[in-house]
């Protein structure tokens, strides 16, 4: 028996998704069927709910906000009506899942169902509705710091800021290493910020668990199709896929090249070629990449991707969205702007070639860069980033039922990574 048929059997009635295939699926066939009611776990930080149904009818679709998953997840702003409280709902197509997005959907969601921690996203419950798997989450009201990103801070944000929200994603992270889980997706677009500061690492599809049958591994050789628009913040070893394999420490790799994106406001190796790219990464940084001046920046910014270049695995969200969007309302930044010696230690720790040199997320917490952090309250974040919203503009008529999507959306439509 599978851990999510545990997880199933034990609150929930269980159905196959796919009943002409039982006998192929084995451990990833199984998701939640729709009970009265769905387990709800204590959410630290805030993001409580007393009990949040799992009927249909309960929550009233304001808009769509985007798609994720390679397209099968439709994302909605909705408002769980017995309550009145704003959610955000998944919606993933599971009839055109293929057996690894099964498998990575099944992971998804019996891992989160375990974790307990402010700086992890929380799923307030998960079911399904026919063929269609719903999770509804928090409502973030300053949606991810890549939107932050594009809408208030396109040359970067200041170093204060990138502490703060750096702080918050590398304790969620070290929450999951210490229970034997490599993220394998870390990025802007996989930094949550709600309306009270608090942070939260989301993109839980790609996570996978070291331990198996009581024990851990301690090297990784999973090497799943990451779309080629995540590969700018994967490790070089994770890309390599040879017989060394991988660990948590390629998590590490993908914190320091968050740093430049944060830093810099785009990513490195944005519009360099896969093959390139990993040569690049194989033989170091020509220069620190929080330089503007440096030529791989150089190199990654002769082109803005209208699509967004963190849409693969992460969910991207279409342009209408309660962050404001107007350029009169971005906060600017220098840009010609220096960062201090322990920012670039940081960066330069993380971005080591060698995994054994990076620092794990336990010490990197310690590092000098995030000291000064430490001793902040969720109050100092807040008065560096614009107003949030909290709650959606009155302009916007909701969708009263909801219905299966029909259409496809193209990289083009694509605004706000969530």
């Amino acid at each position: 028996m599978s851990l999510l048929d545990c997880f199933c059997t034990s609150r929930t009635q269980v159905e196959s998704i796919r009943p002409e295939k039982q006998s192929e699926t084995s451990i990833h066939q199984y998701l939640v069927d729709e009970p009265t009611f769905s387990w709800v776990p204590s959410s630290p930080g805030g993001n409580e709910m007393p009990l949040c149904t799992s009927n249909v009818s309960h929550y009233e679709l304001q808009v769509e906000i985007g798609k994720g998953f390679d397209n099968l997840t439709s994302i909605y702003l909705a408002r769980h009506t017995p309550s009145g409280t704003l959610v955000i709902i998944k919606i993933t197509d599971l009839e055109n899942c293929s057996e690894e997005h099964l498998e990575a959907l099944q992971n998804e969601v019996t891992l989160s169902h375990f974790f307990r921690h402010p700086n992890i996203t929380t799923y307030w419950t998960v079911f399904t509705a026919g063929s269609w798997l719903w999770v509804i989450s928090p409502f973030m009201a300053y949606g991810s710091a890549s939107q932050l990103l594009r809408t208030h801070f396109p040359e970067g944000m200041s170093e204060t800021l990138i502490g703060n929200i750096l702080f918050g994603a590398v304790r969620g992270l070290n929450y999951l290493h210490q229970n034997g889980c490599i993220h394998r997706s870390i990025k802007a677009s996989h930094i949550l910020i709600s309306g009270d500061g608090l942070v939260c690492l989301s993109g839980l599809s790609r996570l996978y668990s070291l331990v198996n049958h009581g024990q851990r591994s301690k090297a990784v050789y999973d090497f799943p199709q990451f779309s080629t628009s995540v590969h700018p913040w994967l490790s070089p070893e994770l890309l390599r896929q040879d017989l060394y394999g991988y660990n948590m420490k390629s998590d590490i790799y993908s914190v320091g090249i968050t740093a430049c994106e944060l830093a810099n406001g785009q990513v490195p190796f944005q519009d360099i070629h896969r093959t390139q790219m990993l040569l690049q990464k194989l033989k170091g940084f020509p220069s620190c990449p929080l330089e503007k001046n440096a030529s791989l920046q150089a190199e990654s910014r002769l082109k803005i991707s209208r699509s967004g270049v963190d849409s693969g695995i992460g969910e991207s969200v279409l342009v209408s969205s309660p962050t404001r969007t107007v350029t009169s309302d971005r906060l600017q930044t220098p840009s010609s702007k220096t960062f201090s010696p322990a920012f670039h230690s940081l960066v330069e720790l993380c971005l080591q070639q060698d995994p054994e040199k990076r620092p794990s997320a336990s010490t990197l917490l310690s590092h000098a860069f995030f000291r000064q952090i430490k001793e902040q309250t969720q109050d100092s974040i807040l008065s560096l980033l614009p107003p949030a919203y909290s709650k959606w503009p009155v302009a916007v008529p909701p969708v009263s039922t909801w219905t299966e999507p029909n259409y496809i959306l193209t990289d083009e439509d694509v605004g706000w990574e969530f």
